[in-house]
Order: C-alpha cells, then structure tokens, then sequence
C-alpha cells in the first residue's frame, strides 16, 4: 500500500516513446513540474499528451514542446503559448482542440469505464461535423481534420458523440497526499488534475506535504488513491517553486 517512489525520475522511468500522457494542471496552477523535468531529462520522445494547455513561459509541457518531444495535443487552450501555436501552423505537431468541458468530461468518463457519451456542446459547429484542422502541411494547407460525430437527438434536443480518453499515464500534482495515494488539490489546481489522475493506466502524483495515512480526513480527500500507482515527495524548494503567468496590480 505503500506507493512513495523515492525520486521524480524513477516514478516516470517507464514512460517510452511513443507513450500517452493525461497531465495535470489549469494555467500554471497545479502543473506537475518535477515529474515533467524528470520525464525531459529521460528523453522519452513522440509523446501523445492530454492537457487543458500545453505550459507556458517555458515551464510545465512548454518544456517538453520546445524540445520536439511531443508529437500530438489534445486540449482546449493555447493562450500566450507562441511555441505551441507555431508547431501547430508549421505542421510539426497534432493538435485536437475541443470544448473544455468535453475535454473534461472525456478524461472522467475514461476514469469510470464509460466509452463514450453525449453532450450538447459542439452541436452546430465543425466539433460535431469534422473538418477541424488537427494537422497543417506548414504553408496552410490541411493535412489531417477532424472527422465527423454522431448526432442524436434526445427529447427533441441534438447531443453530439464523444469518446472517453484513456492513457498509458498520468501525471498531477497535488498540495497533500498520504502514503496510500489519497490526494487533496488546491484551488483551481483541483479543475484537470483528478480528471487527468483518473484517466491514466499508471498515475503518478507529485505532492507538495506527504503525510501519513489517515492525517487526511476522509471527507476532504479529492482523488481516492484508487486511481493513484506512484506518490513522489516534492522538496520544500520544489513545493514552494510557483510561477504566475500573468501579474496584475490594483490601484
């Protein structure tokens, strides 16, 4: 029951090329860092990766995108990502952008074994009738587009078919965690990382105080350590190491 994992590196060790990931993180809020630097230092390549955004101002994912690593996205946001959207117009990565909360929803649904499910959102647009462009050829040309979904009506009103996500990992963050993988997540932190945590075969959560099992009240666990394999203690340097993407001042 013990799942502590004694450094970053080894908990993703295993991660090959060609692996898919479910990563955690909203913004810069919750974004696993320590395993994502391991996972660089590993030089595991052609990574397939889930992710609300791709990392910003060279953290996170950005990591990982700068150095060619990965080769196709599923998210819902590329923000002030330059990076992120330049491989994506040169056509050097894939790039399936979906509505946030059906990325959301798809990461859930793989986590408690339902293959797919129908939503209101993306009916009317090219999300349900294909031809959003996932891969470009680099001088505007579409090399690879989103197919068609089903379309079904329910008491008079259209839902379109989406397919549940599954991955070979996930890694998260969390703010507590216990020895058994129990988790707690701060704040906005808490929007992707369960979800993520869920979705991934293999999960693996940094965690910014390790506490004994049962420091924890049950009532206040975020994410069972049911759907967590590998716990990895962050350093206080670690924990402490938060970046804001956007500073703002009031007057």
């Amino acid at each position: 029951m013990d799942k502590v994992v004694a450094t970053a590196v080894e908990a993703v060790a295993d991660v090959r090329d060609g692996s898919s990931l479910a990563v955690g993180g909203f913004g810069l809020s919750g974004v696993p860092d320590a395993l994502i630097k391991a996972l660089h230092r590993l030089g595991a390549g052609r990574l397939d990766v889930v992710s609300n955004n791709c990392g910003a101002l060279g953290s996170g994912l950005a990591l990982l995108l700068a150095a060619g690593r990965i080769a196709r996205v599923t998210g819902s946001y590329i923000g002030a990502n330059k990076e992120f959207a330049r491989q994506y117009l040169a056509g050097e990565i894939e790039v399936e952008m979906i509505p946030q909360g059906t990325l959301a929803e798809r990461l859930r649904a793989g986590g408690c074994g339902i293959p797919a499910f129908y939503t209101p959102a993306g009916v009317g647009t090219r999300v349900a009738e294909g031809g959003v462009p996932w891969r470009y050829d680099g001088r505007g040309g579409v090399v690879v587009a989103s197919p068609p979904k089903e379309v079904r009506e329910f008491d008079g009103t259209p839902y379109v078919l989406e397919r549940s996500i599954r991955t070979d990992f996930a890694l998260v963050r969390a703010a507590r965690g216990d020895r058994h993988g129990n988790l707690v997540f701060n704040r906005s932190s808490r929007n992707f990382n369960p979800l993520a945590a869920m979705a991934g075969r293999v999960t693996v959560a940094e965690v910014e105080e390790l506490v004994e099992p049962g420091a924890i009240d049950p009532d206040a666990v975020h994410l069972p350590g049911i759907f967590v394999q590998r716990v990895v203690a962050l350093t206080p340097e670690q924990a402490a190491d938060k970046r804001v993407e956007k500073r703002t001042v009031t007057g």
